[in-house]
């Protein structure tokens, strides 16, 4: 009955890795566990610099990513990679997190194969199909086929008892991406990027596919007018490598002398231009929860957000993609230090800094006290 528990991490984007670390480090200090660690790579650069950073080493590695791949033919891929890898390894457990395709298929694939699935950050809500597109089916796909559901909030366990989730199988432990926030953001940095610090700095970061197109060009007309119209800013634009958000952002945006394109920053990096950011414009569901516990005001380049909480405290507000929408919104915490101050303020809505502890608990309280309980059963 001593037998180690087989554990089976997996991580497929950026986002995944940098919300997987602080729970993979705290497994592998655990005596009663082994861990492998799995990537798919859905993210291939961004995710490798995450894993670096936490000084994470893939045990297996799917490299699952192709140019130009459709929805269809990365979840086929993932599905029989995935399959054939759970085969070879016979794990005890399987852990994702999040609501990406990866996501998906490791809690649909661990399904066929009776395997039990945690699913980290579970519960979150839009109630839209559409928005995010596919990542609200992603989640609900993922969350009726978990076993344990580590939720972030008490607004997402209440979603999930909505949808007839057992409240037992419902831990609320926070974000892990508090997690590892706060064991960065501890540490100062080196910019990756030179910033004037006499303009306030405003960052932008988009990727979502609901903002491919005509949003991605408003939201793009809305920092053209807002650089011209205030000279005391500059932006930062991170740019996602996906074709579809490159090719518009570099066409309108490229040549303003206060617009500053650059690659994907390393997450310590982009971690510190977050500090030194003034406001932040955006449509990730992170930074949502990073930049209130940095003490940043976030606008959400999105109409409904599946992390509620920070916008009822106040430091994230909604602005959708319309140019004049997102023109005002900004311009008014640009203008007035009253609206300013009410949003910059240090909110953790998301969690303390302990949900990686509090997971490991219920996983090990769940698979060694039953076998606790076996034995004494058998004795």
């Amino acid at each position: 009955m001593n037998v180690r528990k087989h554990v089976l991490c997996i991580v497929g984007t950026r986002p995944e890795g940098i919300k997987m670390a602080p729970l993979i480090k705290a497994l592998k200090g655990e005596s009663w566990v082994s861990v492998t660690v799995l990537t798919t790579a859905q993210h291939r650069n961004l995710l490798d610099q995450v894993l670096a950073l936490f000084d994470i080493q893939p045990d297996v590695d799917l490299d699952i990513m192709r140019p130009n791949q459709t929805l269809p033919e990365l979840t086929a891929r993932l599905i029989t990679a995935l399959d054939e890898t759970f085969d070879a390894l016979t794990p005890d457990v399987v852990l994702a997190q999040g609501d990406t395709t990866t996501v998906m298929t490791a809690a649909l694939v661990a399904f066929y194969r009776r395997i039990p699935f945690g699913h980290v950050e579970a519960g979150l809500r839009t109630h839209d199909l559409d928005n995010p597109f596919p990542e609200e089916m992603n989640r609900l796909v993922a969350g009726h086929l978990a076993r344990w559901h580590f939720v972030p909030t008490q607004r997402a366990r209440q979603n999930l008892l909505r949808e007839g989730i057992s409240d037992a199988a419902i831990h609320v432990t926070g974000n892990t991406v508090i997690d590892a926030l706060l064991d960065v953001a501890s540490t100062d940095w080196p910019l990756a990027l030179s910033l004037d610090p006499r303009k306030r700095l405003l960052l932008v970061t988009t990727h979502r596919r609901e903002n491919f197109g005509k949003p991605l060009r408003a939201i793009c007309r809305a920092i053209l007018q807002l650089v011209d119209r205030y000279a005391d800013i500059e932006v930062v634009y991170p740019v996602h490598p996906n074709p579809r958000v490159r090719s518009i952002v570099h066409e309108m945006l490229g040549q303003h002398i206060r617009i500053r394109l650059c690659e994907p920053l390393d997450y310590a990096s982009f971690v510190e231009v977050q500090k030194h950011a003034f406001l932040i414009l955006t449509d990730s569901g992170g930074v949502q929860e990073e930049a209130p516990a940095l003490g940043k005001p976030v606008l959400v380049l999105r109409t409904e957000t599946e992390r509620p909480e920070a916008v009822d405290e106040g430091v994230v507000r909604l602005v959708g993609t319309n140019q004049a929408r997102i023109v005002a919104e900004v311009s008014h915490l640009l203008d007035s230090d009253i609206a300013y101050r009410k949003m910059a303020r240090v909110v953790t809505p998301y969690g303390d800094g302990h949900a990686a502890q509090r997971i490991v608990t219920t996983l090990r309280d769940a698979l060694c006290l039953s076998d606790v309980s076996l034995a004494v059963r058998l004795a």
